[in-house]
């Protein structure tokens, strides 16, 4: 145990702090962003993103990952927020937590397993793209010097750490470029420009709702969306962290992790978040690994907001444009280009049906959720050709199948035999089938009725033990249970 905690949390001290550091920097404009996408105050997303990061530091189950507030979440809450206010979205907040904790004690996380690498391909890409695109409104057509910093930024974050490795080349990048801005006073729009900052800590308080069950009528349905999501999200950037890092987390731990942060953060005026995919490349990029790097980044967070907060609102937003581009490029999953051209047909649609309908809706569960179900209908398919091979021999036709016998292939299976035969015995071998549900029981007594119908006597034969007993327990007709045989 002593070990454990030695290895999450001082076995990279340095890098740690430093990557957290980097990370609170970049969060600030991205809250206040969010919280005017919820259309909230923007210090509901910054307390959001303090609580979280610090609680999920010590309860998450994937050390180096960051939690905060994030614009998947922030879609799903505008609508509540302007039909309910605020502290409805509190007490949204709240139920989302236990909601969460839920699905961790139920061991939701292993749904996980059922996502295809060709659907967390797109996620990934589509991702990269959401954030590049994000930043587009901060640099395009605002000034010629806009390009200049982003330029400059760009160059300082890719060339800097050949040179040097010991400090993040974001952070030298953001503390050089802020200061070159303030004292040349150039004409660059800043992270004041997105919001206000209010220089106070969050205090505990409970939402001023009323506890009927009307409330939880209303609040309800945004609860359950904002789980899902947010879980949907945090399992799917915990895998990129886990492919990153080349190690293991703990998803259900996460999962009931995610729902303590809620709920404490609800208390504290902050909006419902999760993982974050653009803040967790850039602490590992940045050197993270342990748990310390979450806590630095929230506790930086609002030592940035109390103690600095008249000099975070100068930085330029054209450096931390350029600091979120490098995110979406190291992001993005650049060989998925050959993967395109290698991988079957059906993974490659998938793969782009994902990436657009994430892109297009700007809501990753709709993706990713489509992507699962398209891989579904393309498996279905894939396996519900079946093959049934007929061979007469003087008095008996023997009809050998070979498959998948379930609901989308009984039709095909039900075709390839001939009903014309007359006073003949018929076999019907399952060596190289397996049944799967009623369906198929019901086809084979499709068959079983129209030969019998012209005098034909029916055996069927060589079913395996799963397919045999399940034959056993639906087969319309007795005799012919009688009649299946394992040998």
């Amino acid at each position: 145990m002593i070990e454990k905690i030695k290895t999450e949390w001082f076995s990279n001290v340095r890098a740690d702090i430093l990557a957290g550091i980097v990370v609170a920097l970049a969060l600030i404009p991205e809250a206040i962003a969010f919280s005017i996408i919820a259309e909230v105050d923007p210090m509901v997303g910054l307390y959001a993103s303090f609580c979280i990061a610090v609680i999920i530091a010590f309860v998450g189950g994937r050390p180096a990952m960051i939690s905060a507030a994030t614009g998947a979440m922030a879609l799903l809450m505008a609508p509540l927020v302007r039909e309910h206010g605020l502290n409805y979205l509190l007490a949204a907040t709240i139920l989302t937590g236990v909601i969460q904790i839920l699905f961790g004690v139920f061991k939701v996380a292993k749904v996980m397993k059922f996502i295809p690498r060709a659907v967390m391909i797109g996620f990934v890409n589509a991702l990269a793209i959401l954030i590049f695109m994000a930043q587009v409104p901060h640099f395009i057509g605002i000034s010629n010097m806009t390009y200049v910093f982003v330029a400059i930024t760009l160059v300082i974050v890719y060339t800097l750490p050949r040179f040097i490795k010991t400090i993040p080349a974001p952070l030298i990048a953001i503390v050089a470029l802020t200061a070159v801005a303030l004292f040349s006073g150039v004409e660059l729009r800043t992270v004041g420009d997105l919001g206000n900052i209010t220089q106070t800590l969050p205090s505990f308080f409970i939402p001023d709702v009323p506890f009927t069950l009307e409330t939880l009528q209303i609040i309800f349905p945004y609860s359950i969306a904002l789980a899902i999501v947010g879980l949907l999200e945090t399992l799917l950037t915990a895998s990129i962290v886990d492919d990153m890092t080349g190690t293991d987390s703990h998803k259900n731990r996460e999962t009931r992790g995610q729902g303590i942060a809620n709920i404490a953060t609800g208390f504290f005026g902050g909006m419902a978040g999760c993982a974050m995919i653009g803040q967790s490349v850039i602490n590992v990029k940045s050197g993270g690994r342990g748990r310390l790097s979450t806590l630095t980044a929230g506790l930086f967070l609002m030592f940035l907001i109390i103690v600095l907060g008249d000099l975070v609102v100068q930085i330029p937003m054209p450096v931390l444009v350029g600091i979120m581009i490098m995110v979406s490029v190291g992001t993005f999953d650049w060989s998925s280009f050959s993967y395109l051209k290698k991988a079957p047909r059906s993974d490659a649609v998938v793969m782009l049906a994902t990436v657009s309908i994430v892109v297009a809706t700007h809501d990753l569960s709709k993706g990713v959720i489509s992507g699962v179900l398209l891989s579904a209908i393309f498996f279905v398919a894939k396996i519900s050709k079946i093959k049934v091979n007929g061979l007469k021999e003087k008095h008996q036709l023997i009809y050998a199948v070979e498959g998948q016998l379930f609901f989308a292939s009984v039709e095909g299976f039900v075709d390839s035999f001939d009903f014309n035969t007359e006073n003949c015995k018929v076999i019907i071998d399952f060596s190289n089938a397996h049944i799967w549900d009623d369906s198929a029981v019901g086809a084979i007594d499709k068959v079983v009725m129209k030969y019998r119908e012209n005098n034909n006597h029916v055996t069927i034969k060589n079913l395996n033990s799963a397919s045999k007993k399940l034959v056993d327990q639906l087969a319309i007709y007795d005799d012919l249970q009688a009649k299946v045989s394992t040998h």
